[in-house]
């Protein structure tokens, strides 16, 4: 896909289905422009030295991160630091960025590619703040309540009914639990 017909990827200057690169001269890269599908698996593949980490981390990645960096108030930025801007001429299309490094580490068969990578501590954290959970049973949304809306909502349906709640007793765990217990009593659960 790559050229240096600069017409040909202008036409796609208004397509927000892919990103645009106009123009790279980053390290061997030599006056190149191409687009590169959003949405899909592409693979920059060529010899050593043609230009693919150039195109893919010190030119896409750089920019993404940099306009990332940018958008800090002065005063963080300060902090930071400038972020050289890649030589090209353009970039459209740019959605947030993530690189994954690539390393050699010692082999674990029971590594993936989140845990290699590092990435997968940042997916959680992410599908935990911001995930959506559904039951797999029912499909319905699992809503996350408060204790003073589980016991407001106990009450309420269950006012008038004796109730018994029940926990796993704890075994074959380190750390003392009577502390835990004495608050629970005191609180009235036990």
């Amino acid at each position: 896909m790559a050229n240096t017909n600069h017409t040909e990827v202008l036409d796609n200057v208004d397509n927000n289905d892919s990103i645009s690169v106009f123009g790279a001269r980053v390290h061997n890269l030599k006056d190149i422009s191409i687009d590169i599908p959003k949405n899909k698996l592409t693979v920059i593949t060529g010899i050593s030295g043609s230009g693919k980490s150039s195109l893919a981390f010190d030119t896409v990645y750089a920019e993404g991160q940099r306009r990332y960096l940018e958008s800090f108030s002065a005063y963080a930025r300060q902090f930071i630091g400038d972020m050289e801007r890649p030589d090209v001429d353009k970039i459209t299309g740019l959605s947030p960025v993530i690189s994954i490094e690539q390393k050699t580490t010692n082999r674990n068969p029971r590594s993936t590619v989140g845990t290699v990578t590092e990435v997968y501590d940042f997916l959680r954290l992410l599908f935990a703040r911001i995930g959506e959970a559904y039951s797999y049973n029912t499909g319905k949304k699992m809503v996350r309540f408060t204790e003073e809306e589980i016991t407001d909502n106990l009450f309420e349906h269950f006012n008038d009914q004796k109730l018994t709640f029940l926990a796993p007793l704890v075994r074959g765990r380190k750390g003392h639990y009577r502390e835990l217990f004495e608050q629970l009593r005191k609180q009235g659960y036990l």
